[in-house]
């Protein structure tokens, strides 16, 4: 293949990729992003495999790249099929691994193959040898890191690890001399020919490794949203990293579109939890400084409780409903019943509007997908700082397995851990509905007192099952109005 063919292809799908970005910021055009995204990876994975081919790969060699391209796609579709969405979370991060995995081997086989950068007998003090080297070792170490980072973020997702941070005596300082440990043993990396330092870069992917791991176990579960967002962009970057290795454009371009989207993403998300940036890169710095959970009161007020077709009549009643989901509506399913209700009210002339906080679900974008996946319209699904307001005209609040997004303290309660996170106001509006199974507090360990305000009643079950009453007891009343 010509090579000015080549980098045309490779333009052309990293426009692809940028298009994809585009649609995918939109829930109206999400759709047609991920195709954009496909049609440039495939378009970039035939071209690539074209050219490899091309340069002299024997017929046993592409046959295994062709094996490997067919057998990942399958394995990716599969799994892409069986997860839940309450599974993606632990997807994702799982995913991240890969690229730091890949980015681990990639650097390795760059440093022991032979090149014209670092052959043995190269000029050490060559611009072309020390920036290969640098490259190498900057790729696999962030490789690395990511490559751990994301399976401990993953157990602690899946359940398999404790959410809680693991608060190690000196943790910065470990932290701190395992980074200096990584620059240490690149200088006699760099000042040795290929291969005699590998043992150095091995050694260094150890520390790497390690590094990533601690890093990610100091952080609570309630930040793993964050973390997951943050991984995200390190793989973006280990990536680009083995673009440069493998002296691949196009890997370059699209490594560095996921690290700097991912990290606006971190860097939007830690916004939204009133956490800083830094606290989150260097795992729980900062922590052994915060307030842990106050204990509640002996007495906080009075729960006021409602059944089915109590709120149902209130429903029907309103002008302005507004929805709040949250990660317990994900847990049961429950989507597709909230979207029956939102249909069943509206036809009733009822205003039914989203309200999604940023964080809400353990995933960036988690309520936006369920509710698209159920066939919620796109327009009625508001972020928070465009709905925030409009809860003091809004007759009923129906919160749906959601607890610390709407959790008064995080504004009013300075000694609460969560205070000065920006949360749905949801208590400024005329009823606030809770479906809750209990009184067991949010993910972040607190107790809410919304629970407890004169405006606030619980409708206590499984989401679904409380959806499905409030749906078949809306239907019934509005059907004897009718009537």
């Amino acid at each position: 293949m010509n090579v000015n063919i080549q980098i045309i292809a490779y333009l052309l799908a990293g426009v692809l990729f940028i298009r994809s970005l585009g649609g995918l910021s939109k829930q109206e055009t999400a759709r047609s992003g991920n195709i954009f995204g496909m049609a440039g990876m495939t378009l970039a994975g035939v071209v690539t495999a074209i050219a490899w081919t091309q340069r002299g790969a024997g017929s046993t060699a592409t046959g295994i790249l062709g094996g490997a391209i067919l057998g990942g796609s399958l394995i990716g579709a599969v799994l892409a099929k069986r997860v839940e969405m309450t599974g993606m979370p632990e997807l994702v991060a799982i995913l991240h691994s890969f690229v730091g995995l890949a980015a681990v081997l990639v650097g390795i086989s760059s440093y022991v193959t032979p090149t014209v950068a670092h052959a043995p007998g190269a000029d050490p003090a060559s611009i072309e040898h020390t920036v290969h080297l640098v490259e190498v070792w900057v790729g696999v170490a962030v490789g690395a890191i990511t490559f751990t980072g994301s399976i401990i973020a993953f157990g602690k997702l899946r359940g398999s690890i404790s959410g809680k941070p693991l608060l190690l005596p000196g943790r910065h300082a470990i932290n701190a001399l395992m980074a200096i440990a990584i620059v240490g043993l690149a200088v006699p990396f760099m000042r040795m020919e290929s291969p005699a330092a590998l043992p150095y870069l091995l050694a260094m992917t150890g520390v790497a490794g390690v590094l990533g791991a601690h890093l990610v176990m100091a952080i609570g579960g309630a930040d793993m949203p964050v973390v997951v967002s943050l991984l995200n962009s390190y793989s973006g970057w280990a990536a680009a990293a083995a673009g440069f290795m493998l002296g691949n454009d196009l890997l370059i371009v699209t490594g560095a579109l996921v690290g700097s989207s991912g990290t606006i993403l971190s860097i939007i998300m830690c916004r939204a939890m009133n956490r800083s940036i830094l606290n989150v890169i260097f795992g729980g710095f900062g922590t052994g400084d915060a307030k842990g959970p106050v204990a509640p009161t002996a007495a906080q007020g009075e729960v006021h409780e409602l059944k089915s077709d109590e709120v149902a009549q209130r429903l029907l009643g309103s002008k302005q409903v507004v929805i709040v989901p949250g990660y317990g509506m994900a847990v049961a399913r429950a989507q597709n019943s909230v979207r029956e209700l939102t249909t069943a009210l509206r036809d009733k002339g009822v205003k039914v509007r989203f309200a999604i906080h940023p964080v809400a679900g353990r995933l960036p974008g988690h309520m936006n997908v369920l509710l698209a996946e159920a066939g919620v319209p796109y327009d009625i699904v508001m972020e928070m700082e465009h709905i925030n307001q409009d809860f003091p005209q809004t007759d009923v609040v129906l919160v749906v397995g959601s607890n610390d997004i709407v959790n008064p303290s995080a504004l009013d309660d300075p000694q609460s851990p969560i205070y000065g996170m920006p949360v749905l106001e949801v208590w400024k509006s005329k009823l606030v509905v809770v479906l809750k199974r209990g009184m067991a507090a949010g993910y972040a360990g607190v107790d809410n007192p919304l629970f407890f305000h004169e405006n606030c009643s619980m409708l206590f079950g499984d989401a679904k099952k409380s959806m499905d009453a409030l749906v078949q007891a809306v239907r019934a009343q509005g059907a004897d109005k009718a009537a």
